[in-house]
């Protein structure tokens, strides 16, 4: 019991220091921001309508470097993989671009996903206040387990480990200890920790 308590004060603690300094505004374990969009096929939709299954939303821009080495990962690693899946829903929204510029954008690299205008920030300002790109998991309750910021083949190693997690891909779990850890979460916040951190959490827990 005494290791459980002190390993969840941990782990909160740990969620508030990876959040700090991002320009984040919600954090894994809450619910997701509530937004409505017009889909590619201009119907309005919102994001409540997707409860009960898994939900990637990604944010990014044309002129974006970052975005622009990640989203091929994203085409090929995730929705050529799960677009079947009735279970997950992908949302790309271009921040402060328009219509027309993410469909010359999506032809000329062939994405086959949709790309949402998100024009003047409306829904990136749920989320965040600067950086991109940023992706972030909803859970089917809802609630947001996973977030990044940046693009690293680390960090985007960690998402696919979290949608595998989602889906039991794999049977991916952490053992600290002795302590089984297995939220997809805790999988993809662990590796970003200060050294320092997890010594104190491995001398804690024992």
């Amino acid at each position: 019991m005494k290791k459980t308590i002190l390993l969840s004060l941990f782990l909160a603690f740990a969620t508030l220091v990876f959040a700090n300094g991002t320009g984040t505004k919600v954090e894994t374990g809450q619910s997701v921001p509530e937004f409505k969009f017009h889909d590619q096929n201009g119907k309005k939709v919102s994001i409540s309508d997707f409860k009960g299954k898994v939900v990637m939303i990604n944010f990014f821009a044309t002129w974006c470097p970052p975005c622009r080495k990640e989203l091929p990962e994203v085409q090929k690693q995730i929705w050529d993989k799960y677009k079947d899946n009735p279970n997950f829903v992908m949302l790309v929204f271009g921040r402060e671009q328009t219509a027309d510029e993410l469909n010359k954008f999506k032809k000329e690299n062939h994405y086959t996903f949709p790309i949402i205008p998100d024009e003047k920030r409306k829904i990136f300002s749920l989320f965040a206040e600067q950086s991109i790109p940023r992706n972030f998991v909803i859970g089917p309750d809802g609630k947001i387990i996973f977030e990044s910021i940046g693009y690293t083949p680390k960090d985007f190693k960690n998402l696919l480990d979290v949608l595998a997690g989602t889906f039991n891909d794999n049977n991916t779990k952490l053992v600290i200890e002795g302590n089984r850890i297995d939220s997809p979460f805790l999988l993809a916040i662990l590796p970003k920790l200060p050294f320092w951190l997890l010594l104190v959490a491995l001398n804690t827990i024992k």
